[in-house]
Order: C-alpha cells, then structure tokens, then sequence
C-alpha cells in the first residue's frame, strides 16, 4: 500500500514539473502585458492532470482492495464414516493343500505319465489399526512342493519322442511381508467398503532336482531370492460384525529375482531377473476371509 501512495506522489510532482516547463516562456510573457488569468503558477493543464490523477486513484483503490478468496466447490458428500475404528485387529490365515497320483495320463504332448505330488500352503495375516481406516502389519507365508515322476515320454512328433525317467523335485519358499491398507467405505454403508493394501515382501527357498539313476544320476541345487513391492486394492464385504469376505487383485508391482544354482556340484549358474508391470494381473485374484476383533 505504501508502494502505490509512492508512485501516486511521484506522478503527481512529474506531471506539475512537466506542465510548468511547457507553459512558463508563453504564460510569463503574457502575465507581463498583464492579461488577465495569465499567472504561470495557474495551470492551464487542470483537465488533463485532474483525469489522471482520477485515474491514478481509481487504479490504487482497485489494488488495494481486499480480494476475497473464492467458495471452495462442494459436492455435498457427507464425511466418510470409520469403517474399521483405531484399536482394532486384523487377522486371518490361508491354508491350503492339494495331492495328486497320475497312472498312465497323458496330456497334449505328454504320455504315459505315472507319478506322484502335493503342494501345501499356509499364510498367516495380522494387521493392527492404528488410526480409524488405517491399518499396519504384516503376512508370513510357507509353501512346499513335491514331485515324482516315475516315468513319461515327451511326444514332439510320430517319429520324435523323449523317454523321462526317475525324475524328483522337492521345494519349498518362506516370506515375509509388511502391509499398509486404507479403507474407504461405499457411500454411507457399513457393509461394503474398498481398500487398497501396499505391498513390501522378501522371500526365499530353495530347491533341488535329481534325474537318473546309478551312473545316470544327476541333480541341481538352487536357492533363490525375490523382492516384490506391489498395490493391491480390493473390495470386501461385512458378514456380521466380527468378520468380512475379501477380494483383490494386484494391479502395479516391481520384482527381483536372484537364483544361484549348482549341478553335479560342479557347474554354476546365476540367474538376475527384475520386472515392473502396471496392469491388472488375473493370476494375482485372490480371495479370503478376514476376521475383525
């Protein structure tokens, strides 16, 4: 404000400078023949200062109003209501196992295949919720793989074809992860909401394969480790007030792998993999169910 009062006098002393120097040779010549209104301290200039200092003074009281800030937009939607309130737990866990005895099954290029295997599972999931619809924790999972097959042969064509034998696989992997999830409910519903859950896990396993037999028996070794960071949102659904149905689905994910494998204890391989995706992934669909204590 104390700027625009400066450049107002500055104009203002400019502007009665300027006129006396234009008009002072003519205006004294006449104020010394004594012609009435020829004093040259008058100004002859009085319209045009007068419009601009009105000028002036209108530009200076338009900057120095107050602006007043504009109404933020609103969409009348009500606050969103807790859906998991502070202080409450999160917890489930994912078991599952499955076996299978083949005898003489072939499959698309695989023929008389006779053997034998199971897969089992389990992960546990724990998450604390420190502020309403905020929720930490974390999720240890095991897995475990067992493979026999007795025999099969591997049919490329009617006269090519590869006979498979005595061939074992034995795996397992173990991880951890740490979660982060924020819920939002649907509207006003106590029922259904959204959430979106962050993903940081470091896993490992390890493996070994032996085919052959006596002088024919070979087996490979190998340990691997994987680091994935991953957004999962999903949707879940209240059944009663202590547990929900859940679903999800893995949309944005980063991974590493590193696999270190020795064969015959006497070759070594390294395998360094890493990969960024940013779509929905099918395979990633999971379900489960959650209990809220």
């Amino acid at each position: 404000m104390y700027i625009f009062f400066m450049f107002y006098d500055f104009f203002r002393n400019f502007a009665a400078n300027f006129r006396g120097v234009l008009r002072s040779p003519v205006a004294r010549l006449l104020w010394e023949q004594e012609v009435a209104g020829s004093n040259p301290v008058t100004p002859t200039m009085s319209r045009f200062i007068s419009r601009l200092t009105a000028l002036l003074t209108m530009a200076i009281i338009a900057m120095a109003a107050p602006v007043h800030s504009q109404v933020p937009f609103e969409r009348g939607m009500s606050a969103p209501i807790v859906f998991v309130p502070k202080g409450e737990w999160i917890t489930g866990v994912s078991v599952s196992y499955s076996a299978e005895k083949l005898d003489n099954y072939s499959f698309f290029i695989l023929e008389g295949l006779k053997g034998r295997g199971y897969t089992f599972k389990v992960s546990p999931t724990l998450l604390y919720a420190f502020q309403d619809n905020l929720a930490a924790g974390g999720r240890f999972s095991y897995s475990r793989t067992l493979a026999k097959v007795d025999k099969a042969s591997l049919v490329l064509a009617s006269d090519m074809g590869y006979d498979i034998d005595h061939l074992f696989s034995l795996s397992h992997t173990y991880g951890a992860t740490a979660l982060f999830r924020n819920y939002i409910s649907l509207g006003q519903s106590r029922r259904f909401a959204i959430f979106n859950e962050v993903q940081l896990q470091m896993a490992g396993g390890q493996s070994k394969l032996a085919t052959g037999t006596g002088q024919t028996l070979s087996g490979t070794y190998q340990t691997n480790f994987n680091l994935h960071v991953g957004v999962t949102p999903g949707v879940m659904m209240m059944l009663n007030n202590y547990s929900a149905m859940e679903v999800n689905i893995g949309v944005l994910g980063f991974n590493y792998y590193n696999t270190k494998a020795i064969t015959d204890q006497i070759y070594m391989a390294h395998i360094h993999r890493h990969s960024a995706n940013f779509k929905i992934n099918l395979f990633s669909i999971t379900f489960g169910c959650m209990f809220y204590l």
